[in-house]
């Protein structure tokens, strides 16, 4: 065969802590597991196995299930392979001569893979161990990690290879042994295609130290313990009827009290901010959206046209084209722009049931869209007025660290290239003067127009992605929008796509997860429960509850009839912010015992005094 073996020369190497090595790290750690695999279970036939973000994985076609023991074993095997120390060695093959030599070891899927790389890029592919013939490798050095207990012991295998175009680490023993572990195995169809074999999927996280893996480890149980899904459920927020469709979210009674509230911040931010409010319909002609470019993109997370009066009606999978409708109405004037218009609009996408996730990934969800047309040299001003807009509402919601993305133009695009800087220097401009640091996606944007991205820091470090603010030339050339300028002349608007949460569903889901279910004063469905000690003082209760709820407060009484011990349990179960015990002595001097979940035990407060500290914790936004 015609073939180049090499090793990573010296300088290709890269020092801990480089996040480059980290990827390496767990591009290799991917390999490592597929040949502890196939070590363990000969028959099984390899496909695929990048990193990810906390990790790797791979995908297996084995006729039998992998097992939670299977997966301990797998692991001890992976250390055997970390610990002998195997060299990693990189070789280009011949395209012709790879493909005799996959045929004769019947691996269809490598055949595939082959098949897809294209016929002017090199063939490689990665060995773990000595390629020579399978013969025992002898270990030149102990690996970087080992310890008495391994030392003497001999690998069991020479080597194995995969296609890969990598890169990876210089040996296995560049891997510590107790800095990853096996999380999981899924179920994965070959390519993402339901028609083609359903595979296994083995998960791994790997890191380059075992406190990183052990801060990961502990980080992923908070995680569960925030769990969106398992909040709803037990603090009654909402759910997923499946008998109704899956990916279709029932907003129960204090799940909807607190999307209103939600709800009707965003509406007052936004009339404050200059934004005029618009409602348009979820359905319209199927050619709107081939007009605007939509159905050609997004076609396959369209739910099926339906049949009216011989014409096809689709429900909305964005809400871009309404608004645009809406702009084209009639002729504006360059006095009248910007004109700025906000939406809370629920939308309709085909996801498939095995990506549907709570409320993160659904097929009915509102986006909090907003568009605003704009004159070329306003540009810079509106999406520094929509920095501001995005701050101000994430803090509020308890958000104050972001990670900001610039996403430039693509290779394939529309608009030409006088359009395309300005609205990218337009962005760079409104970033410098927030003071905004940022990161640079060099051809990351949309083929319509350059982009910020902005993700949210939540309470245990993860990062999400909310908020866009994207530039667009398509829609306007596409529906052919104009406005009269100052000479008499029609010019074409700039147009901007803006969301700050991104949908109402997620962002519900990221601040249940980011507050664990124990949210600020202002956005609990229930601020304050009243609980009396006896039948005797619930009158009293009652009356204050009525009073309190006058004055805009979400107040209930608990009506039970429990013991005092087990309503305070209640209570804290349900995460209520305020509690007040009513008892024989607080009915006769008319205050209330009252405890908050924030500063614990207030003491004896009257009904005014109590007011007062409500309102100024809701003033405060939880932050004090």
């Amino acid at each position: 065969m015609i073939s180049q073996l090499s090793r990573p020369a010296s300088g290709d190497r890269i020092a801990p802590g480089d996040p480059q090595r980290l990827l390496r790290l767990r591009h290799t750690c991917a390999h490592v597991l597929a040949m502890a695999v196939q070590r363990l279970f000969p028959e099984t036939q390899v496909t695929i196995g990048p990193p990810t973000d906390t990790g790797f994985y791979y995908d297996f076609d084995r006729a039998i299930a992998f097992t939670p023991n299977d997966l301990t074993g797998i692991a001890a095997e992976m250390r055997q392979i970390i610990r002998a120390n195997l060299p990693i060695v990189r070789e280009t093959v011949d395209r012709n001569e790879l493909r005799a030599e996959i045929d004769l070891l019947h691996e269809p899927y490598k055949l595939e893979i082959l098949d897809g790389i294209p016929p002017h890029e090199p063939i490689t592919r990665y060995y773990i161990g000595s390629p020579d013939a399978g013969l025992p490798l002898e270990i030149a050095e102990p690996s970087l990690f080992d310890d008495p207990a391994a030392q003497g012991q001999t690998p069991t295998a020479a080597f194995w290879w995969d296609l890969c175009a990598g890169p990876h680490l210089d040996t296995t023993g560049e891997i510590h042994p107790d800095a990853f572990a096996l999380e999981s195995v899924a179920g994965a169809y070959w390519r993402g295609d339901e028609a083609k074999p359903q595979l296994q999927r083995i998960y791994g996280t790997a890191w380059e130290t075992p406190e990183q893996l052990q801060a990961y480890l502990q980080q992923k149980e908070e995680a569960k313990r925030r769990d969106h899904r398992k909040l709803g459920q037990e603090l009654d927020l909402f759910s997923i009827q499946e008998s109704a469709g899956g990916g279709l979210v029932f907003w129960h009674p204090k799940g909807a009290r607190m999307r209103l509230l939600i709800e009707d911040y965003w509406r007052n931010a936004h009339l404050t901010g200059g934004y005029d409010l618009l409602y348009t319909p979820h359905i319209a002609n199927l050619d709107l959206w081939k007009t605007s470019g939509h159905f050609e993109f997004y076609r396959d997370n369209m739910f099926d046209s339906m049949d009216i009066e011989s014409q096809q009606y689709q429900l909305r999978p964005m809400n871009c084209p309404f608004h645009v409708l809406t702009y084209q109405n009639r002729l504006h004037s360059y006095r009248e722009l910007p004109l700025r218009w906000a939406e809370l609009g629920t939308v309709y996408r085909y996801e498939r049931s095995g990506v549907l996730h709570g409320l993160m990934r659904v097929r009915g969800f509102t986006q909090d869209d907003a568009h605003v047309f704009c004159l070329p040299e306003q540009v810079s001003d509106e999406i520094l007025a929509v920095l501001n807009l995005t701050e101000q509402i994430l803090s509020d919601f308890g958000f104050t660290e972001y990670e900001v993305n610039l996403s430039t133009r693509p290779a394939k695009s529309v608009g030409a290239d006088a359009i395309w800087d300005l609205a990218t220097d337009a962005l760079i401009q409104a970033l410098d003067r927030k003071g905004w640091a940022y990161v640079t996606d060099e051809g990351g944007g949309a083929f319509y127009g350059p982009k910020i991205d902005i993700k949210i820091r939540d309470a245990i470090g993860r990062l999400w992605q909310c908020s866009t603010i994207q530039v667009d030339f398509n829609l306007p050339e596409r529906f052919d929008l104009h406005y009269v300028a100052a000479d008499g002349s029609r010019q074409r608007p700039i147009m901007v796509h803006r969301a700050i949460f991104g949908s109402l569903e997620r962002f519900f889901g990221i601040l249940v997860e980011n507050y664990a279910g124990d949210f600020p004063l202002w956005l609990a469905p229930v601020q304050l429960r009243l609980l009396p000690v006896s039948d005797g003082q619930r009158d009293y209760a009652n009356a204050v509850a009525q009073t309190l709820k006058r004055e805009g407060f979400r107040v209930g009484v608990n009506a039970s009839g429990d013991r005092l011990g087990k309503q305070i349990r209640t209570a804290e179960l349900e995460k209520i912010p305020v509690v007040a015990v009513v008892g024989k002595r607080e009915v006769e001097q008319q205050t209330l015992s009252v405890r908050t979940r924030q500063d614990g035990d207030r003491g004896a407060l009257n009904l005014t005094e109590l007011q007062v500290l409500m309102e100024e914790s809701i003033a405060d936004r939880g932050r004090g």
